[in-house]
């Protein structure tokens, strides 16, 4: 599951709010369109969504709408449309909060903190032998600490909490090193490697990890 999706039309600005969230740490995907971030939603979810309201084709109340049918995942509208009719639309169609544009960035990561901190409390992901711990970054195995770099855990992180799904390659890598990465997408490949020989009992026989060939990789 997504930590973040941003749902904006400006790529801009989206990119620009992505890279500060994941210097948060926090898993984020764009979408600069409502039927593609309905598309995003449906596969991976997210505990947070940031939405727009002036997209291209479906406008964001009605994705927010349309989410609210199933899930009660937090929906803070960012939108330009500051007259109070809006406002109430969005909040009477389910949105949990509706700043206005241009924002703070500051004082929208900080609103995001909170809710996180408040709705996502949890500072330890637990899977049989494996934990990462979400506070200090930490990776244990069978209770041994194992030394991780930044990218081993977040796309470790990644793949556990999306368990028996398989996720492209190309979703993967947009996720774990942003869209706008300069690093080629076969250091996917030597990271999964990697996480193979710290988290696996036989990595060339892997029982966590497993390639779904030609698409990309799941968690077990």
């Amino acid at each position: 599951m997504l930590d973040i999706l941003i749902v904006e039309d400006n790529k801009e600005i989206g990119t620009l709010l992505a890279d500060f969230l994941r210097r948060e740490n926090y898993v984020v995907s764009i979408a600069e369109s409502g039927e593609k971030a309905l598309d995003i939603y449906e596969r991976y979810g997210a505990k947070l969504i940031i939405l727009d309201i002036m997209l291209p084709g479906i406008d964001g109340f009605a994705v927010c709408s349309k989410i609210r049918e199933n899930s009660n995942t937090h929906i803070l509208i960012a939108s330009a449309r500051t007259g109070k009719d809006d406002k109430l639309k969005g909040l009477n169609i389910g949105a949990d909060d509706y700043i206005e544009k241009p924002y703070d960035i500051d004082i929208l990561i900080a609103k995001i903190k909170g809710i996180f901190k408040r709705k996502y409390a949890l500072d330890e992901i637990v899977d049989g032998d494996v934990k990462l711990n979400t506070v200090t970054r930490a990776l244990t195995v069978a209770d041994r600490p194992v030394e991780v770099t930044e990218k081993e855990f977040d796309l470790l992180k990644l793949l556990i909490e999306n368990k028996n799904s398989t996720l492209k390659k190309e979703y993967i890598f947009n996720t774990v090193w942003g869209s706008d990465s300069e690093s080629e997408i076969q250091t996917l490949t030597v990271h999964i490697k990697w996480l193979r020989e710290k988290i696996e009992e036989d990595p060339k026989k892997p029982m966590h990890i497993i390639t779904a060939w030609g698409v990309g990789y799941r968690y077990e």
